[in-house]
């Protein structure tokens, strides 16, 4: 039960499980719990039907341990991973622990600008990538150096230099399948994970998650009161390139839960592996929530065994979260929140703290304040200003930005850049956002990078971009556009521009509006509100 510390500071209270502490790292703890799961099946590949045991995989983790070490991987290098939701891709994630490597996951819908950049954060020795993008993933490898090998996950499509997993797999030689010495890590300052996280001043930042903020989330989640995982079956289509999905997946993996997973939302897949697998609980997005909500399809399926959705990553209203209740029966339904900067989720609903519109209350181990914007004054209940959390879980900071990261993480405290307010009974609410990302479908979009991008055109004077609200997507990109004196430049023209240029979450499917200027304030800055409003007439015109 959450208290209030003096100077108006809510404490979610000690995490008392201890479990991981015992364990040399992160890699180590994984093997060890894989290894007491024996036969019991761990994945399911929902598209080929494929079942994986622990044992499989604890055998395929030590074997791509040794793949690694032969590749030349050492503790403290970095992989790459750029695939969709795959075994293989769980396999290197947790062989990479287990050599005490970090991994860095890179989106899958990246372009060619964004996979440059990201590599340049995190500097992989060597990139892991599906059939889907070796082939973006070699273009960028090549022109830079540090990438010393590249490995593809599927049989067909590796060409010249590009190694392959399953000849690795099957070729390299192994001391002991049954075994591998795990060294001691120092698991504060060793970074597991290097994810990327959209900063609202243009490209994507790495986020550096060490292997203590993972195994401290993991201890909190192992607590009695957490939401039980043990061996239920789990559905996850939630990318495991993202901080939310490879989470999942790992602390699905060390509470021994039959994880069955998707590579992608399609309608008849997510419904069909429901039903098929008895699925008792799913992790969610409000898209695909707003999918069982409303489309007809989810009718015709038995989605009886479902007694649990978590949903994260973008809020979540009140009538899509009834709609559903009414709809499949599905007796829980848990929201939270958190962000990749602070490994998983903050704030979580359970039985007592899920209000209409909150998010829940701390989780065990989390200290937050509510502070005023203007002046850093620590609020009491009701009283709205910006969320700041401190914790175990929060990163180590932005790699290669310690400007960013010392903006962000002030006398150890996470400033989220989001407003709310916590009540008398410690839930707390999210109202508006300080920073401008736009959140569609769960993706956070930065409009500062598509207007570096716009900026770019020649016939483009201005632009600003922002959020243009839909109830199935959350918010959608759209421009305002100032052309620049007498060209030809039509909305169809800067769509394609930047659908040319940028991964699907960032393309400007709400649209584009021309006008004569954009509005600033005095130091320069877009003033988002103000086109909030122009949006607004426009539509109240309609």
């Amino acid at each position: 039960m959450a208290t209030l510390l003096p100077g108006n500071i809510v404490y979610g209270g000690p995490i008392t499980c201890t479990e991981t502490h015992a364990y040399k790292s992160l890699g180590h703890f994984i093997l060890e719990k894989y290894k007491s799961f024996g036969n019991q099946i761990t994945l399911i590949d929902a598209v080929t039907g494929q079942e994986y045991t622990a044992k499989n995989l604890y055998d395929s983790v030590v074997r791509m341990a040794y793949v690694l070490q032969h590749l030349g991987v050492k503790s403290g290098d970095v992989v790459g991973l750029s695939s969709e939701n795959n075994v293989r891709f769980a396999i290197t994630l947790f062989a990479s622990f287990v050599v005490n490597a970090t991994v860095a996951p890179l989106n899958v819908t990246y372009s060619e600008r964004e996979v440059h950049h990201a590599i340049n954060l995190s500097k992989p020795k060597v990139i892991f990538a599906s059939k889907l993008t070796i082939d973006l993933i070699s273009k960028v490898a090549k022109k830079n150096s540090f990438v010393k090998k590249l490995v593809v996950f599927d049989t067909n499509g590796s060409g010249e230099k590009i190694l392959n997993f399953d000849e690795l797999m099957s070729s390299t030689k192994i001391a002991s399948k049954d075994y591998y010495d795990t060294v001691v890590a120092n698991k504060t300052e060793d970074v597991a994970l290097i994810v990327c996280s959209s900063g609202t001043t243009g490209l994507p930042k790495g986020v550096q998650l060490t292997q203590y903020n993972i195994l401290s989330t993991l201890d909190s989640q192992l607590e009695p009161t957490s939401v039980p995982m043990g061996e239920t079956t789990v559905l996850t289509v939630i990318p495991w390139f993202h901080a939310f999905g490879c989470l999942t997946l790992i602390i699905t993996a060390v509470l021994g839960t039959t994880l069955v997973y998707l590579p992608k939302f399609e309608e008849h897949l997510f419904l069909g592996a429901i039903e098929k697998y008895r699925v008792m609980m799913a992790f969610m997005v409000p898209p695909l929530m707003v999918f069982l909500a409303k489309h007809p399809l989810v009718d015709k399926y038995d989605l009886s065994s479902l007694m649990v959705l978590l949903c994260g990553a973008a809020p979540l209203s009140k009538e899509t979260e009834n709609q559903i209740i009414e709809r499949i029966h599905v007796p829980v339904i848990r929201q939270g929140y958190g962000l990749s900067e602070s490994t998983l989720s903050l704030l979580v609903q359970n039985d007592t703290t899920c209000k209409p519109g909150s998010v829940g209350a701390l989780k065990l181990g989390i200290y937050a304040k509510v502070i005023d914007t203007e002046t850093g004054k620590p609020l009491g209940p009701n009283q709205r200003g910006e969320l700041c959390f401190k914790g175990d879980c929060i990163m180590k900071g932005y790699i290669g930005d310690t400007k960013s990261t010392q903006t962000v993480i002030q006398d150890g405290w996470l400033h989220t850049g989001d407003i709310g307010y916590f009540d008398n009974d410690f839930e707390f609410f999210i109202v508006d956002r300080i920073k401008e990302l736009i959140k569609y479908k769960g993706f956070q979009v930065p409009p500062a990078e598509i207007e570096a991008l716009l900026l770019t055109h020649p016939k483009i004077k201005d632009a600003a971009v922002i959020g243009k609200p839909d109830e199935e997507a959350g918010e959608l990109p759209m421009a305002f556009v100032v052309k620049q004196a007498n060209v030809e430049l039509s909305a169809d023209d800067v769509i394609k521009f930047v659908a040319e240029r940028s991964s699907p979450a960032k393309r400007l499917r709400g649209g584009v509006i021309f006008i004569d200027d954009i509005p600033k304030n005095p130091s320069g800055k877009i003033l988002r509100r103000v086109l909030r409003e122009m949006l607004k007439k426009q539509f109240s015109k309609l």
